[in-house]
């Protein structure tokens, strides 16, 4: 069996963002428990930290700092630093039983921004629900 190989990964929970109706990624995960105050302050203190870090190491997407309906993803070529420093982002997740999931895709969407680390890809903000389809597996 081969491996499977994918471009982009991204870290996402089940609430939607309002601007993309897309699931929010873990950036706004985190800072919406501080927000709601569900994280203790030494917590919040830890994630702050950890936002500096990307803040200071990761370009902020232009269509991002516009509130555009993006999505951004990490490239997987280049994601081993950026994965290493959120896993302490994940454990506060863990810590405060925050569902999330790690989405690889290689079709984010339209790509608008792109640097070493990241893509931004708009969304339609349309979010398709289909029938449920007719039971495939024989009746018991």
């Amino acid at each position: 069996m081969s491996k499977l190989t994918f471009k982009y990964v991204r870290i996402q929970g089940k609430e939607l963002a309002r601007n993309t109706m897309h699931a929010k990624g873990i950036f706004s995960m985190c800072m919406q428990m501080i927000q709601d105050e569900i994280m203790d302050e030494e917590d919040a203190d830890l994630y702050r930290e950890i936002d500096s870090w990307f803040a200071e190491n990761l370009p902020w997407p232009p269509p991002c700092r516009r509130q555009e309906p993006v999505v951004c993803w990490f490239k997987t070529e280049n994601a081993d630093e950026m994965i290493k420093m959120i896993r302490p982002a994940l454990w506060l997740l863990d810590r405060y039983n925050h569902p999330y999931y790690l989405v690889y895709t290689n079709t984010p969407g339209e790509i608008v921004y792109e640097d070493k680390y990241q893509v931004a890809a708009k969304v339609d903000g349309y979010l398709q629900i289909d029938e449920l389809q007719p039971n495939w597996s024989p009746e018991d």
